[in-house]
């Protein structure tokens, strides 16, 4: 898709329900993210997470894509990045993992049979010329342990494309990304206000279901306590 010049779609979602749905959609990457320990179950940090909880939310997106390429994140609390790579690959079904290592430690990975996608922070290179002339060294690094493709958060207007052109693999981002990389990747829930967090914002976003779901619980509690018949079934 980076040789041809067309843009690559991720998405980040955690069940198997709106991995259906992201996957009937036609995106090209559904990543389970290690952020799910505080945006879906309400901890305090994402090193929190264990290779066995992510496991179980990698099994429950792998069941509901047929088409996109799934990823996994690998939590950063791991310490035995190689056996978490052969887990999430062998039990949970992800075609690749989502570390942030080392070139080594990729390396490690991909010589273990696991295609890596590898984070890269463009936070602190802003616009100066050492800073973005690091961030492409250690994406050349990182392409030459053997990854995939590349993650690049915080990239900017400068170090983004310089990034992308300097690398054969595709470069994409989230956070701090923009329409300078090969592609995008998007935390759903937030994409489409699917927090709590939404009901009481206006941010720029797709929709906002946070609303829509609290607009029918209530009705649907209104329904109940005047005797009325419910909807669904």
């Amino acid at each position: 898709m980076k040789r041809d010049g067309r843009k690559i779609v991720g998405v980040v979602v955690y069940d198997y329900q709106l991995a259906t749905i992201v996957d009937r959609a036609g995106v090209d990457i559904v990543s389970v993210g290690d952020s799910i320990g505080v945006n879906l179950w309400g901890q305090d940090r994402e090193d929190e997470i264990t290779v066995d909880q992510i496991l179980l939310a990698c099994k429950a997106v792998r069941r509901g894509v047929t088409r996109g390429l799934v990823s996994c994140d690998i939590p950063s609390s791991t310490t035995d990045l190689v056996s978490a790579a052969r887990l999430l690959g062998r039990e949970g079904g992800a075609e690749l993992v989502k570390v942030e290592a080392s070139a080594e430690s990729v390396r490690t990975i991909v010589d273990a049979g696991m295609a890596v996608w590898a984070q890269l922070s463009g936070q602190g290179a802003g616009g100066r010329g050492p800073e973005v002339a690091e961030r492409v060294r250690e994406a050349l690094a990182l392409e030459a342990a053997g990854a995939s493709l590349i993650d690049f958060r915080h990239s900017g207007p400068i170090a983004g494309p310089a990034v992308a052109a300097a690398v054969s693999i595709p470069v994409i981002g989230g956070l701090g990304g923009g329409p300078w990389l090969d592609g995008r990747v998007r935390l759903v829930m937030n994409a489409i206000g699917y927090t709590a967090t939404a009901l009481d914002d206006d941010g720029d976003r797709y929709a906002n279901v946070g609303r829509i779901v609290l607009d029918a619980i209530t009705t649907y509690a209104a329904d109940v306590r005047a005797g009325r018949q419910v909807r669904g079934k």
